[in-house]
């Protein structure tokens, strides 16, 4: 078998992250075998070639390889692209037609993207993960195949076999040995030898001298979350190669190239998830969470007024906190201002009429002092993440765990819920 190292030279790999060595790592220890292999990674991460790396390193390696984009093929013509058809199988079927399956016999298939294919179609695809059989379209005749089957998908399957638009029982067999490649964000030393390989290849194909950066350009690239992924930090390279009259760059040059270099990404927006209907959940989340700081305020208002008006030492209850004046249940707007609060000790008729001895004055103070001490305003932490991550936290412990019931209680999508679990660890 051959090296990691070996492997990596030999496919122009680039990088030496955890995550990437692990990914390797796996695809070589699966390529002599048979089975399907799924590979998870974001759009621009390099899926193709692990999955050419599986097939070249394997006992088929001189057979046919083939990689087809699932998403790219209209759902009409799929089944026959892939099955093929027999002369007369619909409008314009003029002649007999081998689809993928019987053409690439003996050799690999890649099915990129496999989120997107129509369901009938993953219904013949599990047919033949399971027999190998298949009939082309517009025919009776059960036909044989030989296929190693890779796929790879940029999207969550579990959600799309909970939305109804994937099949379970062939994301099990397609997912017998998973393979996740993590994103450019997460290799963040790899990104200044990405970059400096691609800018290198452009050098010596238009025979220009190779572009470098200073060490605050090379740390704004770092920065980047790269949600394009390797695909466009070749295409940046590429840009500046070509664009830039000085063949150093600095931090100014880039953005003036490249301004969204520059942009940040907060936790309400993300460009990863485009949805409009989740990002409007997303916002409803953190109005939620501000209404319900403030109602606690004002609930911890109305109880320290209430008390300051009954004298009262000992923290009471939750029944005796309903009770106290300026405190109604369910209405937590309604609290003692602290200018009236001293009015209606002045004017208390327990004061008034001798009963003072029973009832001891929780405050004492001389005459020309103020009757209230100085406040300390503590700033609060008003990072939206936090407060979201917080609010998400409250309401599956309120719950216990139960995901459906949290995703209503917060007034988004358990689609949505899943995600912000997974981005904050909550687990």
């Amino acid at each position: 078998m051959s090296t990691l190292q070996g492997i990596k030279s030999r496919y122009g790999i680039i990088g030496n992250s955890q995550g990437l060595n692990d990914a390797l790592e796996k695809a070589l220890r699966v390529a002599n075998t048979d089975l399907t292999v799924l590979i998870n990674g974001e759009s621009g991460v390099g899926k193709e070639v692990i999955s050419k790396i599986i097939h070249q390193q394997s006992a088929r390696k001189h057979n046919s390889f083939i990689a087809i984009n699932c998403g790219a093929i209209p759902e009409g013509t799929i089944n026959s692209e892939l099955f093929g058809h027999d002369k007369g199988a619909f409008t314009g079927a003029t002649s007999d037609r081998k689809g993928y399956f019987e053409t690439v016999n003996g050799g690999t298939i890649f099915l990129d993207e496999i989120g997107e294919m129509p369901l009938d179609t993953q219904a013949f695809l599990l047919r033949v993960l399971e027999s190998g059989e298949f009939i082309r379209v517009g025919s009776s005749k059960v036909l044989n195949t030989d296929v190693r089957i890779i796929t790879a998908t940029n999207v969550n399957l579990l959600e799309k076999i909970e939305s109804g638009k994937f099949r379970r029982d062939l994301y099990y067999r397609l997912n017998t040995v998973p393979i996740n490649l993590p994103p450019l964000r997460e290799r963040k030393d790899d990104i200044w030898m990405l970059f400096r390989k691609f800018s290198l290849d452009i050098a010596e194909r238009y025979r220009i001298d190779p572009i470098s950066l200073t060490p605050d350009a090379r740390e704004l690239l770092m920065r980047y979350q790269w949600p394009g992924n390797i695909r466009e930090l070749k295409n940046i390279a590429e840009q500046l190669s070509i664009m830039s009259e000085r063949r150093t760059i600095d931090a100014d040059d880039l953005l003036s190239v490249l301004p969204q270099l520059n942009e940040r990404y907060l936790p309400a927006k993300s460009e990863q998830y485009t949805d409009s209907r989740d990002q409007f959940q997303e916002r409803e989340i953190l109005y939620k969470l501000l209404f319900d700081m403030k109602s606690d305020l004002n609930e911890l208002k109305s109880l320290v007024f209430g008390l300051i008006k009954e004298n009262k030492l000992d923290i009471p209850d939750d029944k005796e906190v309903l009770q106290l004046p300026g405190l109604k249940a369910g209405n937590s707007t309604n609290w003692v201002s602290p200018e009236h609060a001293k009015e209606e000790l002045k004017s208390d008729n327990a004061f008034s009429t001798g009963e003072s001895s029973h009832r001891p004055i929780i405050i004492h103070r001389e005459e020309n002092d103020d009757y209230y001490d100085p406040s300390e305003t503590v700033e609060e932490n008003l990072s939206l993440e936090n407060m979201e991550k917080e609010l998400i936290r409250k309401a599956l412990k309120k719950h216990q765990g139960k995901r459906k019931d949290a995703a209503e209680e917060l007034g988004i999508s358990e689609r949505t819920l899943y995600r912000k679990i997974k981005q904050y660890e909550l687990e």
